[in-house]
């Protein structure tokens, strides 16, 4: 992982599902009709899809990540493998010199085992995230702390493993080995060695990997990946596979992808991609988003065309817990899920080039949309067929000005006829206070929602919620967008 990087940020924890619900069933949540994933496209998941070309698809998870249902219907059903965030890493197993700790990377472990999934383990050696003790022992004594360390963690965790990132992180940009404790302690690049024989002495049975960053294309970084481990096979050093993090920016995959991975291949090692976002500068638009999925569709397709490239893992589940906002101001959206655990156009290229096909599009549904913090209506004010009109709430009074549609392109109409309008956010506005109007139907992202299984109703332009303005529960408050915050004036339902 990157350096500065922890897993997860905390955000917005709500309750979220992925199985669709009969959409005949009236007088409940919007989202008990209209859900990420229907029950039919099981067969469609990236884990299956995966395993179908003998591969896997993963993701990262911390021990807090376990306690979120949002996250966890996704990570149940959508992933193979999990790598722990935090869990595994030294400052977390052994803060205090010899005093060990692995109850929440056993945490992990006992989910993976509960789903199927197996565990890459993350990590073993690395100059980040280590406590204070180490930098200052006598360098004399280090070597022997990093022996003890790995030998410690790995008999713990023999057997339960599918591999572990031995060393992580070892390379400079130019390609020259950081020089951090473990170089300036054990004999220079000698303590790569070192690290992957004591690994292995302690889990024969565990893949054993070196996982960097920056290393995706062929440059001077990668270049000195290559060199290292040619240099270790040549000596007999076990090592099984190399990992690329592909911390990417959209649009910025480079095309040497492939031809990089091979040649690891070339040298008898498996290649995996280790961490994989595609961050975007935002706010997020058709175009960006279309591009993040063909960044995602061309990593998947590399791996596909590399016989040894053995899987695929994502750094975290959603846009909502993931660490690139508070790493990269101003850029984020970096997953294949939203903020509200729905599935993005990269989801979709992904499972397309896995071989597989998008779920198929939920149902319309159709009725009165309720307030549930007012007990009033979504309404049209004066059934007003004019572009522009706000929208508010009213009493409910099963007029057409408050009977609405959420069809499969994800419009919510309003009327029928030369007279249907759809809900639209105004001027294409993603920010807070945006007017919830009626417009011209004309399918572009500010008339596309998603209706959630928390009972929100979110912008697909934005992410933000539908909300009542002020929490007003009288007769003609105006209904606008903001951030979701989990309030009653912001939940919604159907009948």
């Amino acid at each position: 992982m990157t350096p500065d990087k922890t897993l997860m940020r905390p955000r917005r924890h709500f309750k979220r599902g992925l199985a669709l619900a009969a959409a005949t069933v009236l007088a409940v949540p919007i989202a008990a009709a209209v859900t990420a994933q229907s029950a039919g496209a099981a067969t469609t998941t990236l884990r299956g899809l995966a395993e179908a070309q003998n591969r896997y698809f993963g993701t990262a998870l911390t021990d807090g990540d376990l306690n979120i249902s949002g996250e966890m219907n996704i990570a149940n059903v959508q992933f193979d493998m999990v790598t722990p965030g935090n869990e595994m890493k030294w400052d977390t197993t052994e803060s205090r010199q010899n005093s060990f700790n692995f109850g929440p990377g056993d945490q992990i472990v006992s989910w993976a085992k509960s789903h199927n999934a197996r565990v890459r383990g993350h990590n073993l050696v690395w100059h980040s995230q280590l406590p204070g003790w180490v930098n200052s022992l006598p360098g004399s004594q280090v070597k022997a702390a990093m022996e003890n360390h790995i030998t410690t963690e790995a008999t713990h965790y023999k057997g339960q493993l599918y591999a572990w990132d031995v060393v992580n992180e070892p390379f400079n940009e130019d390609g020259s080995l950081r020089q951090d404790v473990f170089y300036n302690n054990d004999g220079g690049s000698a303590y790569i060695a070192d690290a992957l024989r004591t690994a292995h002495a302690a889990d024969p049975g565990a893949k054993l990997y070196l996982n960097d960053y920056n290393i995706e294309g062929q440059n001077a970084k990668s270049n000195g990946m290559y060199n290292l481990v040619s240099s270790l096979k040549s000596q007999g050093v076990p090592i099984d596979g190399v990992g690329l993090e592909s911390h990417f920016i959209a649009g910025q995959v480079p095309s040497s992808l492939q031809a990089n991975m091979q040649r690891f291949a070339d040298l008898g090692l498996d290649v995996a991609i280790t961490e994989l976002d595609d961050r975007i500068q935002l706010p997020t638009n058709n175009s960006n988003l279309q591009q993040q999925a063909n960044d995602y569709a061309a990593v998947t397709k590399a791996c596909l065309n590399v016989t040894r490239c053995v899987g695929i893992s994502q750094w975290g589940v959603d846009d909502g817990h993931s660490w690139i906002p508070g790493t990269f101001p101003g850029y984020g959206a970096a997953t294949m899920y939203d903020n509200n655990y729905q599935p993005k156009p990269a989801y979709n290229s992904t499972v397309n080039t896995l071989g597989g096909s998008n779920p198929p599009p939920p149902p319309p549904t159709g009725g009165e949309v309720h307030a549930v913090g007012a007990g009033k209506c979504l309404d049209v004010p004066n059934s007003s067929t004019t572009g522009g009109t706000q929208l508010q709430i009213n009493t409910c009074s099963g007029g057409s000005n408050q009977i609405f549609s959420h069809t499969s392109s994800n419009a919510l109409t309003v009327y029928s006829g030369s007279t249907q309008m759809c809900l639209d956010a105004n001027a294409k506005g993603t920010t807070n206070g945006t007017k919830a109007i009626i417009w011209t139907c004309n399918g572009q992202t500010n008339q596309q929602w998603n209706v959630n299984s928390n009972g929100t109703i979110t912008s697909v332009l934005s992410g933000l919620c539908l909300d009542v303005t002020g929490a007003s529960t009288a007769n003609g408050a105006l209904v606008e967008l903001w951030a979701c915050n989990g309030g009653s004036n912001q939940q919604w339902t159907i009948s």
